[in-house]
């Protein structure tokens, strides 16, 4: 056969939370029941979603999950981040609901993908459908222990949702690479453990690691 359609079926806490967030994003609610269960979908043009209320549920012991493939990650997130800074005054970088930035990780081929965070704790993780362009060229590329490091550290942040082992990851080798480091890494590194001080609701040290990076100096490291 072909042309089958997959639409998920996610557990939430409240179907009217799940339906006012992804309005915000720009979806549409295509239907919705209270009786005998609570049930809601939700579409943004070829993007369908579905959310049963689960009543005692805990979004932040929730395993929800799916993948969505789109043709533009960037731009997908461009949209659902100008529509955070609308609907919020920001984008929402900690706790639930939030969105990750899109980001290669070594789990997914080196694609670059990010996260909704929904309000029912599920991840909906976005990839590209094909390999992503103007991916530099690894050859000439620094992987010292530092860029390992941040690869493992993205792996626990942005997949599993670990932000405090991701950071406990990077703090460690920081702490030994940070002076022999390249700048690339050093850079890449530090605005990643600023993005994940930010998760931890942490702004002074997201503030002083992005201090720290305007004062990496750039050359051959």
């Amino acid at each position: 056969m072909a042309n089958e359609v997959t639409i998920p079926l996610l557990p939430c806490r409240s179907i009217d939370e799940i339906t006012e967030f992804y309005g915000k994003l720009g979806f549409t609610t295509t239907y919705r029941q209270t009786r005998p269960n609570p049930y809601v979908s939700v579409q943004r043009e070829d993007l369908q979603l579905h959310f049963a209320g689960i009543e005692g549920f805990d979004p932040e012991q929730s395993y929800g999950s799916c993948v969505v493939i789109v043709p533009d990650t960037g731009a997908i997130h461009q949209a659902f981040a100008e529509a955070m800074r609308a609907a919020f005054g920001k984008v929402l970088v900690s706790g639930i609901p939030r969105m990750t930035s899109p980001r290669r990780r070594k789990n997914t081929g080196k694609r670059s993908g990010f996260s909704v965070v929904d309000p029912g704790g599920n991840w909906i993780r976005f990839f590209p459908a094909t390999e992503d362009k103007d991916v530099p060229d690894e050859s000439s590329y620094p992987t010292g222990r530092l860029t390992k490091a941040l690869e493992n550290a993205v792996v626990l942040g942005d997949s599993k949702g670990d932000a405090h082992q991701a950071a406990r990851i990077l703090d460690s080798t920081l702490t030994r690479e940070r002076e022999s480091a390249h700048c690339v890494e050093l850079v890449e590194a530090l605005v990643y453990r600023a993005e994940l001080a930010l998760r931890l609701d942490d702004a002074p040290r997201a503030r002083a690691l992005l201090t720290e990076v305007g004062g990496v100096p750039l050359g051959d490291g």
